[in-house]
């Protein structure tokens, strides 16, 4: 798996592109802004973009999905809890600052187990809600695509309609810290960490 970051949108989303070597075929998850930038590097890289995941329905991480899409012809997928943020600018908290944001529909809705296949390699779809009800993590090889559920020495936020933060302690505790320590973790804003490093530094999982 090789992995391009770009940090994308006004809140410092980082979107990733996520790609088989072998193959070019590649996942973009959380294109969140910056949709000619990003798809100007799938067409300088040769990639065969098959999906563009989100980790949950925010706006700062959806606002690319319909250039993205028109562009590439990749479809959606979200955790099926969030789907509906997609199309609801009040649900996905656009509307709060009025911009107003929606796009298309989902294309495929989400469980907890699935399996999404990118070329040589395969994301296990581990559903971990706290920050929103649909958010979730995506698990490969020796990566860990967290989106806002965890990030360096934090958590993500639980102040949001539907967020709730036992939930999120209780699902990072559980799901991500069982994980083995070299799990090299990328979150949804911020700097990269490992799942060991957390374990030990993080204060909100001591």
């Amino acid at each position: 798996m090789k992995i391009i970051r770009k940090e994308v949108g006004n809140l410092g989303t980082n979107c990733y592109i996520a790609y088989c070597d072998e193959t070019r075929e590649a996942a973009i998850i959380d294109p969140g802004g910056n949709a000619e930038e990003l798809i100007a590097i799938i067409r300088q890289e040769n990639l065969i973009p098959v999906c563009i995941i989100n980790t949950h329905g925010h706006a700062d991480h959806i606002a690319a999905n319909n250039k993205v899409k028109e562009a590439t012809g990749a479809p959606v997928y979200i955790h099926r809890d969030d789907a509906e943020m997609l199309i609801n600018a009040q649900k996905n908290l656009s509307g709060f600052i009025g911009a107003g944001l929606t796009c298309l529909p989902a294309d495929k809705v989400l469980v907890d187990g699935d399996s999404i296949p990118i070329g040589k390699f395969d994301f296990e779809v581990i559903h971990t809600p706290g920050h929103s009800p649909g958010g979730i993590c995506l698990k490969s090889e020796k990566v860990l695509f967290s989106g806002d559920t965890l990030f360096a020495e934090s958590i993500g936020r639980t102040d949001f309609p539907g967020g709730s933060y036992r939930q999120l302690i209780t699902n990072i505790k559980e799901r991500l810290m069982p994980l083995a320590d070299e799990i090299k973790v990328y979150p949804g804003h911020g700097p990269d960490t490992t799942i060991g490093w957390e374990r030990k530094m993080n204060p909100f999982i001591q």
